[in-house]
This record gives structure tokens, sequence and C-alpha cells, in this order.
């Protein structure tokens, strides 16, 4: 792959990234979200089981959004690109809010991970892991 191919795919890359982070954000539009997957995506939230698919992660998000006071904004802010230019990962910062079991509140730091393919010119993400970050981070 060519540099200026390179460049454009980490252009590219970040351009997807953001426009996902955005609509996730709006936590408005569940068909946009999950637009960002592939069709057989994983996806990996922290304390359950892996989710396997686009539907089941459809069925996810949806959940997710409807929980009262739920938000979740991320920054990916490394991406790398194979030099075959048809895989390449994400390393970023997320927050999420969400009821605690006392109902009041509460926002998890975390870090996160993506693996993101080529299809049809167009980057999707194939793996989706996040965590909660250490207090001292």
């Amino acid at each position: 792959m060519s540099e200026a191919s390179s460049r454009q795919d980490l252009e590219d890359l970040r351009t997807r990234d953001a426009e996902w982070a955005a609509a996730a954000a709006a936590g408005e539009d569940v068909d946009r979200i999950v637009s960002f997957w592939s069709e057989d995506a994983i996806v990996i939230p922290p304390a359950v089981p892996a989710i396997m698919g686009k539907d089941a992660v459809r069925e996810y998000v949806a959940g997710s959004l409807a929980i009262p006071g739920f938000s979740i904004t991320w920054e990916t802010t490394q991406f790398e690109v194979a030099e075959e230019g048809d895989l390449a990962y994400g390393v970023g910062r997320n927050r999420v809010t969400f009821p605690g079991e006392d109902g009041e509140l509460r926002t998890v730091e975390g870090r996160g991970v993506t693996v993101w393919r080529k299809e049809n010119g167009e980057w999707r993400c194939v793996v989706d892991i996040w965590n909660d970050a250490p207090p001292s981070e």
C-alpha cells in the first residue's frame, strides 16, 4: 500500500469513527449507530457475554438507548492500518453514563479497542471491546 493510500485510510477511519461517535452521542437513531458495524460484528461490553452479529448488536444498542439517563461518548486517539489496507484497529477512551443500582446516574470512564475491516470501500467495525479504566488513569 502506498503512503498516500495509508494516509487516506487513516483519514477515512478518523472521519468514520467521529461520525459514529456523534451518532452514538446523539442517541436518536439506532439504525444509524448500528450501520457502522459489520454484519458479523462482535461486541464485547464489560461484564456481559459477547454480542454476536448485527441483529444482536441492534437489540443491544436499542436496549441501551432505552435506559433512562444512558449516554455514551468516545474518542479514538490512535489508528493503525494493516499494510494491505483492508484491516485496521483503533484505541481510545470512552465515557458511559447509566443508572446505578441505587437509581442514581453514574459515569464510568473506560478504554476501548475497535477492529475495522474495509468492506466495499467502506470501513466497518468488526470487533468492539471496552472496559473500565482504573481510577489512576
